[in-house]
């Protein structure tokens, strides 16, 4: 096993790899990296409010290498990758949960929008997106605790840069979208809502939209994650350009059964 410093090594153990280069986070302090032949793995604390260990490899070379990670970081780290990959981790480490299978979405070109859809499109009572300020984190979290209340995405925890808004003409928050634990070269959308009266709009299309298009100007590509059953948000991602990628991640059992975002 070999342990990785800088984030250089990292790029070249992945191959550039989105998901593994997110969780790398630039190899910030308190981030550790290894890899063996041709796996990889990134302890990444606090990534999306969890204590993620991304891995990317074959299973072979992953097990011993996701083994020798959890020794060195503790079992409160989640193997997270590819679905095939840490499905053939949890059968090899029987100890982890059942793996949880979601999706990781990557673009790094927005596709052009239908009319009407665009960041800059008006609509009937309708400002266009802009970024908020911090005295409007009161009216997000709002709006979240409504619309989105399991959003890992939430105003005024550590990750979470800035929000953008789309407003009414009268100045009721409609829809809202994140930046947040974005990597140096991987932007993360993350706290996408529309307000349950506003929906059918296209509004979560425009949010989107525009987040991104600054994510790709800051950060080069833009990545997110979405459950699978929500089929709704992967068609409006699939339409602005992301591919979808099924990942999975497992844990070990916590103490009473609870999931609860890590400390």
């Amino acid at each position: 096993m070999r342990e990785l410093t800088s984030i250089d090594q990292v790029t070249d153990a992945c191959g550039d790899d989105d998901l593994i280069m997110w969780a790398a986070q630039g190899m910030k302090p308190g981030i550790r990296a290894w890899a063996h032949r041709d796996a990889v793995a990134v302890a990444s604390p606090h990534a999306s409010r969890r204590h993620r260990l991304a891995v990317a490899g074959r299973p072979e070379h992953a097990v011993p290498l996701v083994r020798h990670a959890l020794a060195e970081v503790g079992r409160r780290f989640r193997p997270f990758g590819d679905a095939e990959l840490i499905d053939a981790v949890a059968h090899a480490i029987p100890e982890l949960d059942k793996p949880h299978h979601f999706s990781w979405m990557t673009l790094r070109e927005l596709t052009p929008p239908a009319p009407g859809r665009g960041p800059g499109d008006r609509s009937d009572g309708v400002e266009p997106p802009a970024w908020l300020r911090p005295e409007d984190d009161p009216q997000v979290d709002l709006l979240l605790k409504e619309a989105s209340p399991e959003s890992y995405a939430v105003p005024g925890i550590p990750g979470v840069r800035r929000w953008a808004g789309i407003r009414s003409t009268t100045g009721e928050l409609l829809a809202v979208a994140a930046d947040a634990w974005s990597a140096p070269t991987v932007g993360l959308l993350a706290g996408v809502a529309t307000a349950v009266p506003a929906r059918g709009r296209g509004l979560g299309e425009r949010i989107c939209r525009f987040v991104v298009e600054e994510l790709l100007a800051t950060y080069g590509r833009a990545s997110l994650m979405v459950d699978d059953w929500n089929a709704a948000a992967i068609r409006v991602y699939e339409r602005i350009g992301f591919a979808r990628r099924p990942v999975a991640a497992a844990r070990f059992p916590q103490p009473g059964g609870h999931d609860l975002f890590d400390d």
